[in-house]
Formats: C-alpha cells, sequence, structure tokens
C-alpha cells in the first residue's frame, strides 16, 4: 500500500514538474521583446529545424509588433515554418491570408511559390485522386503568370511540368485499365485527353500507341494509320513506335510509307476528323 501511494506521489510530481516546465518554454517564447530579437531567435530556431518553435516566435513578432518591418515578413516564415514540419494546411491559411492582405509586398511571388509547393509535395501516387496535383499546377500556373521574371519562376515551371506528367500518367492508368476490360471507346477518350492536354509529357508516344492500339481493335484501320503515322513521324525511335509497328500488318506498313509524303503528320491532326 505504501509502494503505491510513494509510485503515485512520484508520477503527480513529474506531471506536476513537467507541466511547470512546459509552462514556462512557453513563457519564454512568448516573452515580449523588441522585434529584431525575437526574428532571429527565429531564426536560429530554423536552422536547427526546431520549426515549431520558429512558427511560434515568428507568430510573436507579427503579434507584438504588428507594424514593425518584419512583422510581413515574419507571417511569410511562420508559413514556412509550418511547411517545414508539413502542417500544410496550416501553411495554406496563413500564405492565403497574405496574398490577400499585401498583394503588393515584395516577397509576394514566394508566398505565391511557397502555397504551390504545399500542394506539390503532397501529391499522391497516380492510383489515388489528382486533386491536390491539379491545384498544385493551377498555383504554379499562377505563379509564372503574375510573376514570368520572378527568380522561383524557372523551378515553378519545372515542377509544373513534372505536375503535368504526374496528371497524364493518371489518365493513363485509366485509359488501360478500360482497355484491358474492353471498355474500348472510353480508353479512346483518355489517351485522347493526353494528347490533347499533355502533349509535352512523357506519356504521349505511348497514349498513341494505345490510340492506334484502340482503334484496331474496333476495325478503325483507316484513324489507326493517321495515328501510326503521328507517331512515327514525331517518335521514330522511341520503342512504343516500334510497339505499334508490330501490330500493323505488311499492307498496312507500306501504305503508311507511300502515304508519307502528304499524309499529316502533327499532332492536332489526330484530334480532328479529316
Amino acid at each position: 500500500m505504501k509502494i503505491k501511494n510513494y509510485l503515485l506521489v512520484v508520477t503527480s510530481v513529474l506531471a506536476i514538474s513537467a507541466c511547470s516546465t512546459t509552462e514556462k518554454e512557453e513563457a519564454a517564447l512568448t516573452q515580449e521583446k523588441p522585434a529584431n530579437v525575437i526574428y532571429s531567435e527565429a531564426i536560429k530556431s530554423i536552422e536547427a529545424k526546431e520549426y515549431e518553435i520558429a512558427k511560434t516566435l515568428f507568430e510573436e513578432v507579427d503579434r507584438q509588433h504588428p507594424y514593425s518591418n518584419l512583422a510581413n515578413k515574419s507571417q511569410i516564415m511562420a508559413a514556412y515554418a509550418a511547411y517545414q514540419e508539413m502542417s500544410y494546411d496550416e501553411a495554406l491559411a496563413s500564405l492565403d491570408r497574405f496574398i490577400q492582405l499585401h498583394p503588393g509586398h515584395e516577397e509576394i511571388d514566394y508566398a505565391w511559390y511557397l502555397k504551390a509547393m504545399c500542394y506539390y509535395e503532397q501529391i499522391a501516387d497516380v492510383s489515388r485522386d489528382q486533386e491536390i496535383t491539379k491545384m498544385a499546377m493551377q498555383s504554379f500556373d499562377s505563379l509564372i503568370r503574375r510573376f514570368p521574371d520572378s527568380k522561383y519562376s524557372r523551378e515553378a515551371k519545372y515542377k509544373r511540368d513534372l505536375t503535368l506528367d504526374h496528371l497524364a500518367g493518371k489518365e493513363m492508368e485509366i485509359g488501360r485499365y478500360y482497355l484491358t476490360r474492353k471498355h474500348v471507346n472510353s480508353a479512346i477518350n483518355r489517351f485522347l485527353t493526353v494528347v490533347r492536354e499533355y502533349q509535352t509529357t512523357t506519356h504521349t508516344p505511348e497514349a498513341l500507341h494505345r490510340l492506334v492500339e484502340s482503334y484496331l481493335t474496333l476495325g478503325l484501320r483507316d484513324e489507326a494509320m493517321r495515328v501510326a503515322t503521328v507517331l512515327g513521324h514525331n517518335y521514330p525511335g522511341d520503342i512504343w513506335y516500334e510497339k505499334t509497328y508490330n501490330l500493323m500488318d505488311p499492307n498496312m506498313r507500306k501504305e503508311i510509307i507511300e502515304k508519307r509524303s502528304w499524309l499529316e503528320k502533327t499532332i492536332d491532326s489526330i484530334l480532328t476528323p479529316e
């Protein structure tokens, strides 16, 4: 009985001590100080990868000194700290508020870039819903359109291309799924989407090949030949053209060679009927 009472007392003391320590730490972080002092402490916390502490300190700069030169900068840095600790929703809320309140701030382009990165870091595997991927692409597009000369635009263009490739990959996955289950028309629509909306991505050669495969399955010989010609002209050494070539009978191969001089070979030519 005495042992149980002793353990209870020790546990209570430790709990009180822990609470006391937490309260002291919180009080130290929120202590009234000059803006530049708090900001410097926050930067040191960022460098030490103590992002939760850094976020609190940046918020304190804004709370204690809302009219200082560092207040707006601290708002962005608090969002950055939240981003680093993967609190993306919190970071996005802060960034949206900053963008709305300070559209002319000297670092507004960075706020847009960080917003796009919050979405980009959450992009899921192509087997899952891609709404976040679309949000990332739209945010990168907004940055590039609004601030074409920004130092962040080059990186944004690169990541936007990766995002486009990811979205194209999702369309290809669905198209292949339909094709293997003999829903050929549905598959064609998905492959055409890749060719129409994502033709600069790495998935375009396969999408063209799958279109040839789909059209041949439906017995649409002329459509298959048109797409095969486009694929052969634009991606002559690609493995998907080799696969397409192997799908065609000798007469089709010969006919394509004979028509090569006049048959339209741009990708746009397969998106509209002759």
